[in-house]
């Protein structure tokens, strides 16, 4: 082939193994932490007795959806660029497509038609729904686009609780709230929200990390685990789980939220396996690579638990 974007290879994969790159290239399952904001808003909502407006509802979470394709996306794109990924992750979108054009040219509509939802969700609610998506698919790009690429100076992380967290929580909350205009942006309530679920969103990032450390490192990409080791990383994640449990915990120690809050334990399972699969062979990649699902499956349960937990709260405690 002459076009120099098509990669053609003389030792393609056999159709079954590339199913399964493709399936991870997908990352489905990854797409719960996209939902996780709005569903927690919703999850509060009707636990304070509000209708909540479906169309919104429904409308937010295709948006972040389509917004979270566009990161996972551009991210193999800009990657691809570096070079990060040329050898450590053949389930990159750009090395099975060989068209870092074409994959750009798809991570571009897919943020330009989930922008077009939120519009449409802000001009139904608030202008600040807008500002704040904006402000969390800036930290987006700059986690991952030139030319500040802070995913590579180790900041990955922070960015992602704040986007994750009281950034999406607040527009989602606004979204979603009964029809008449919203005065002022819910910091306070969205910070208390989306701060522990968020942390365990940064915790699926962060075990990201794991499986490939020779190559972030060979291409200059200092993340957490890089800086600090595997181990001393390893060390870290029961302090993720930790305090993601603690910040939801404490509302429902203080009277904030019912009780039925706890069901967040519900992720404990996957979280101590996660903890014992790294404390075990944080330094066999082969062995980790799946180490940021049970994260996933962390985050899922845990955030799920407690919207439920929210949402049902009042209801149970009538009987």
């Amino acid at each position: 082939m002459s076009d120099p974007q098509v990669v053609a290879s003389r030792y393609a994969p056999p159709a079954p193994a590339r199913r399964q790159l493709w399936k991870a290239a997908i990352k489905w399952p990854m797409y719960s932490v996209a939902v996780m904001p709005v569903l927690l808003a919703a999850g509060w909502l009707l636990g304070q007795g509000q209708a909540l407006r479906w169309g919104q509802l429904l409308a937010f979470l295709l948006a972040a959806v389509l917004l979270l394709a566009w990161e996972n996306l551009a991210n193999d794109v800009f990657d691809a660029d570096t070079g990060v990924d040329r050898l450590g992750k053949p389930h990159s979108v750009v090395n099975l497509t060989g068209r870092r054009d074409r994959v750009a040219v798809l991570a571009n509509g897919c943020l330009g038609l989930g922008l077009v939802l939120i519009a449409v969700v802000a001009a139904r609610s608030s202008p600040a729904v807008l500002a704040l998506v904006l402000a969390c698919c800036g930290l987006g790009y700059a986690y991952q686009g030139p030319p500040l690429r802070l995913g590579y100076r180790g900041l990955g992380e922070p960015l992602c609780w704040l986007a994750f967290g009281p950034l999406a929580t607040a527009a989602a909350l606004l979204a979603l709230a009964p029809a008449a205009p919203a005065t002022a942006i819910p910091w306070r309530t969205a910070l208390l929200l989306g701060g522990g679920p968020a942390i365990a969103t940064s915790l699926v990032l962060f075990c990201s990390h794991f499986h490939q450390v020779a190559e972030d490192a060979a291409h200059g990409k200092q993340s957490p685990v890089v800086r600090l080791g595997t181990a001393p990383a390893a060390a870290l994640v029961p302090w993720f789980v930790a305090l993601t449990l603690a910040l939801q915990w404490a509302p429902v120690l203080l009277g904030r939220w019912p009780l039925t809050a706890l069901f967040g334990v519900v992720g404990l399972p996957p979280a101590r396996a996660l903890i014992q699969l790294l404390r075990e062979h944080h330094a066999a990649p082969e062995q980790i690579s799946g180490s940021k699902f049970l994260a996933l499956q962390f985050q899922a349960f845990n955030g799920l638990g407690l919207a439920c937990g929210l949402a049902v709260g009042p209801w149970l405690s009538r009987w």
